[in-house]
């Protein structure tokens, strides 16, 4: 009996744990292009999964969770601006009883950097909220760093 016991405990939680989904509709990548000695720019793409998407960098107070970005600060560069990115698209989404800024199939940021030193590396950390027609999933964030030679 303790063994039949063991034998259905054992089907169901493999049964459960199949059933589980984990969803990471988003993939980032990083990449810098040095323009010149003193400038670079750093690019951050989001390769997002059909069906889903993430939000814009400016989205309205009382709307979904921006993507952001936060830059480890550092003595070898400086930020030239802001976080630049295509135009969004938009659409009314009615949770929210506004129009929302998104981004589909894949997005890239991109930004500028002054150079204090020949060589550095630039880390930060991006966080979004990605977005089915069904769902949304909690804010992630994706930690990267970027060698600029």
């Amino acid at each position: 009996m303790k063994k039949l016991s063991l034998i259905v405990a054992v089907v169901v939680c493999t049964v459960f744990s199949a059933a589980a989904q984990i969803y990471n509709p988003v993939k980032w990548s990083v990449a810098s292009k040095k323009l010149n000695s003193k400038e670079a720019v750093v690019f951050v793409k989001a390769t997002i999964q059909e069906g889903w998407h993430i939000y814009g960098l400016n989205v309205p107070d009382g709307g979904p969770i921006s993507t952001t970005f936060q830059f480890t600060s550092s003595s070898d560069f400086a930020l030239n601006g802001k976080v630049a990115a295509p135009a969004p698209q938009s659409k009314y989404e009615k949770d929210f009883k506004m129009n929302v800024p998104y981004y589909t199939k894949e997005v890239t940021f991109q930004q500028k950097v002054k150079l204090n030193k020949n060589q550095t590396v630039v880390k930060g950390v991006v966080e979004f909220m990605a977005c089915d027609k069904s769902q949304c999933l909690p804010p992630d964030e994706y930690a990267f760093n970027v060698t600029i030679k």
